[in-house]
């Protein structure tokens, strides 16, 4: 039960902070600030609860870590849904909190924090000017992209010790930084379930961060294991 409840406040922390951060602090620090803070937030997570759950804190990384036989469909399940509860609770607290702004609430407007149709708290969506199947493609390229680093940084066959959750706090700013002007950056169902409860006009994209993420995981395992596969083949002739 352990694991899942670190799932659950790891996410329930990713979602509060680094939306959070576009909410509250958006206009001051822009697409990169925010992406920044995505990938930092995951850092400080991969280094508290790793050696707990392995903080995946992202229905898309569990899902490539059972396509890879790392992980049961029991644990995948369970972490799933915890993430997705932890997402919905800490999206709770954000929107707790900007609501305590009373009037000033209005003053939060960046990148989809906020608009007339009720869309807040950093919510996935297309942004003006981008079509669904350019957002859906973002997602899908960006999640393999992500899920690639997780995959190569927890290798069991490699020894980065420290810097693996280094490398994938990392990657996750850097995909932010990428998508953040297309979407706001899903790569993750759970981030973007949890502000999408309280944003009505997100659902209508809900989908593509579904579709996206899970088929970007897909694919990462598929490319891992032919590169992984390629290595130990070539190892044996070596030999």
């Amino acid at each position: 039960m352990k694991k899942y409840l670190a799932e659950f406040f790891g996410t329930m922390f990713l979602v509060l902070l680094a939306c959070g951060s576009a909410v509250l602090a958006g206009p001051s620090i822009g697409g990169l600030g925010i992406g920044l803070c995505f990938g930092l937030v995951l850092v400080c997570l991969c280094y508290c609860i790793g050696n707990i759950s392995g903080c995946h804190v992202n229905p898309a990384v569990s899902f490539a870590m059972l396509l890879s036989n790392k992980m049961s469909p029991k644990d995948c399940f369970f972490y799933i849904l915890f993430q997705c509860a932890g997402a919905i609770v800490g999206a709770g607290f954000l929107y707790w909190f900007w609501q305590m702004g009373g009037e000033n609430a209005e003053v939060f407007k960046f990148g989809g924090t906020t608009d007339a149709s009720g869309n807040i708290l950093a919510a996935n969506v297309c942004q003006p000017g981008v079509s669904e199947g350019m957002a859906l493609l973002a997602e899908i390229l960006l999640t393999m992209f992500f899920v690639l680093i997780v995959l190569g940084a927890t290798d069991a066959r490699k020894d980065f010790g420290k810097f693996a959750g280094l490398a994938i706090g990392l990657g996750l700013g850097l995909v932010n930084i990428v998508g953040i002007p297309v979407d706001n950056c899903s790569v993750n169902p759970a981030r973007s379930l949890g502000p999408a409860v309280f944003s009505p006009a997100a659902w209508g994209d809900f989908w593509i961060m579904v579709v996206g993420p899970l088929a970007g995981a897909v694919l990462a395992v598929i490319i891992w294991k032919i590169v992984t596969c390629t290595q130990e083949c070539e190892t044996v002739e070596r030999d």
